[in-house]
């Protein structure tokens, strides 16, 4: 009996971009796969390893005015090379047999079209119906990816829609056509984990529905541990690790493969550090460090003392009347001097504005903040300055917090101008220097602009600016949830070390629950602008007493194997 052949094959594919410098960056490195029908293969690697350039090259969309392939590469769809199609054949095969979801639904839906629109379009282009028939089909796609009031939202436009139902869209939109295969960048990267839960558990009903193949690609390996059939790791550019799922999670081979499974923190165990890649390229076995104990006492140093906070917003409705949303109801919480509270709970739960409220970004509606036994929420502007410095804020995208046209040296030299730290401008610069490499980064990066380095030294950066101010408290806000795993565990690693050392105390925002159980002392669950349940991390994990806490643990990924997963040293 012979083997049927793979939907897609992959053989030797080389993908090289020229440079503005006239040299070549090699992205793939002669990558070879198969993908069969009806099987879903995870692409598994961090920012730079070749992943969305491979699922580009796919889809025949990567640039070509700087893009050279490879002699020999071959992309085989049901044995027809699409390196060698023209733009009419693409044109047809893109959308009907081969899809694509997008990271970032929000810049890949068109903002001036609603999204019944979007979907309409691509039913009459690949299929041929009608308007009134493929307006229908559209309400029937977006009920079966399980978008709530489909004959309305047909006709909302995107910024009407919350990032899931955005996914959600672009969901329906790939799957219109029922495509043999569909490709799924990094779709559930910027979601919480109880819409990320639903997306992966929709993509896995629409697979086994529609019997299509699916390429997922994503950064984390927890993610595709209830998900893949089969799994590729990738890193620059080449393919470290290829194998079926059980295989690669519980028998792993390649040494990078152990790195990512054991960079992500685990909810059984809480390292002192946590392991990064370099830990496993070295000669000598990886040792797992000691545990590490976290929790409130009753005799810490209480620094900050939230009391009743509320926050809400008007907006005008109709001509004269008005809506209040009451984005913060009554929070009220305690952080010890050196510890780390941690703030969970989904989007629109009121996180984000607790943080943005403390920092005064926001005016409070009520409630008092004692900072040291003074209410900074009462100040006058002149009376805050003083404080500014000893409550900083890392944001969540190290992209847009970091002014581009600045070096790394005016950004870090600006606050302490500002606050007259130093006594001179050579002084601030030697301590802006020393600072910079207290986070990891040389100090020949004071002359570097932002875009010369990646998203984790971009985070670095935005650290050394807060800590520039030698401040007292740390607002955290989702500031590891757009790196990689690897990343991410190198800068959690930072912020405890700079716990460890300057006694900082941190509030840590994330929809992360892996990550806050690693970072925090002490968490707090938000939903709805309130505060549902507070106590030390490890009870908190333990035994959620709220039925919403629960939810959020329940949708946290499990990985292989899902019931006491094994760990890989």
């Amino acid at each position: 009996m012979t083997q049927a052949s793979p939907l897609l094959s992959v053989r030797n594919l080389g993908v090289s971009f020229r440079m503005e410098s006239g040299e070549h960056f090699q992205a793939l490195k002669g990558i070879s796969f198969d993908i069969a029908a009806n099987r879903t293969v995870a692409l598994v690697g961090e920012s730079g390893s070749g992943k969305s350039v491979t699922s580009m090259a796919i889809m025949r969309l990567l640039p070509e005015n700087n893009t050279e392939i490879a002699a020999g590469s071959e992309i085989l769809f049901e044995g027809r090379n699409l390196l060698q199609a023209d733009r009419r054949a693409l044109r047809a095969l893109r959308g009907r047999d081969i899809a694509m979801i997008f990271q970032d639904p929000m810049s890949s839906l068109n903002p001036v079209f609603t999204v019944g629109d979007q979907i309409i379009e691509t039913l009459m282009l690949h299929t041929g119906m009608r308007r009134k028939a493929a307006r229908q089909r559209a309400v029937a796609l977006l009920k079966e990816v399980g978008l709530p009031e489909p004959d309305r939202k047909v006709d909302a436009y995107p910024h009407q829609l919350s990032g899931g139902q955005q996914q959600r869209v672009m969901i329906a939109m790939a799957i219109a056509c029922e495509p043999k295969l569909l490709i799924a960048d990094e779709p559930t990267t910027a979601l919480d984990v109880t819409i990320q839960q639903q997306i992966l558990q929709l993509l896995a009903a629409l697979q086994k529905k529609h019997g299509m193949a699916v390429l997922f690609i994503t950064h984390d390996l927890g993610l595709v541990g209830e998900f893949a059939d089969e799994v590729i790791v990738m890193r620059h550019g080449e393919i470290r690790e290829h194998g079926p799922l059980q295989q690669v999670f519980t028998q792993p081979q390649d040494a990078y493969t152990k790195a990512l499974l054991n960079c992500r923190p685990q909810l059984d165990s809480r390292p002192a550090r946590l392991a990064v890649i370099d830990d496993f390229l070295q000669d000598q076995p990886y040792q797992t460090p000691p545990q590490r104990e976290r929790g409130y006492t009753a005799g810490d140093d209480i620094v900050l003392d939230v009391q009743g906070l509320c926050k809400s917003f008007e907006s005008r409705e109709g001509l004269f009347g008005k809506h209040v949303f009451h984005a913060v109801k009554d929070v009220s919480f305690q952080l010890a001097r050196g510890k780390t509270l941690g703030i969970v709970g989904e989007s629109g739960s009121g996180k984000t504005t607790v943080g943005l409220t403390l920092m005064r970004l926001h005016q409070a509606s009520a409630g008092r903040a004692l900072f040291n036994g003074q209410d900074i929420l009462a100040m006058s502007p002149g009376e805050f300055h003083a404080y500014k410095r000893r409550i900083q804020i890392i944001f969540q995208n190290p992209y847009a917090s970091l002014n581009p046209r600045f070096t790394v040296e005016e950004i870090l030299l600006e606050p302490m101008t500002l606050h007259a730290i130093g006594r001179d401008h050579a002084e601030r610069k030697q301590l802006a220097a020393a600072l910079l490499e207290r986070v990891g980064l040389p100090r020949r990066a004071l002359q570097k602009y932002p875009h010369e380095f990646s998203g984790g030294q971009r985070q670095r950066i935005a650290i050394a600016r807060c800590l520039t101010m030698k401040p007292d408290v740390l607002i955290c806000d989702e500031s590891v949830s757009a790196l990689d795993v690897s990343v991410q565990a190198q800068v959690l690693n930072l912020l405890q070390d700079l716990q460890d050392e300057c006694g900082l105390s941190y509030l840590f925002i994330s929809h992360d629950l892996s990550v806050v159980k690693h970072i925090s002392d002490q968490v707090m669950v938000m939903q709805h602008g309130q505060v549902v349940e507070q106590a030390n991390a490890d009870s908190l994990y333990a035994n959620p007493q709220h039925s919403y806490t629960r939810q959020l643990l329940s949708a946290i990924p499990q990985g292989w194997p899902q019931q006491g997963g094994t760990r890989v040293a």
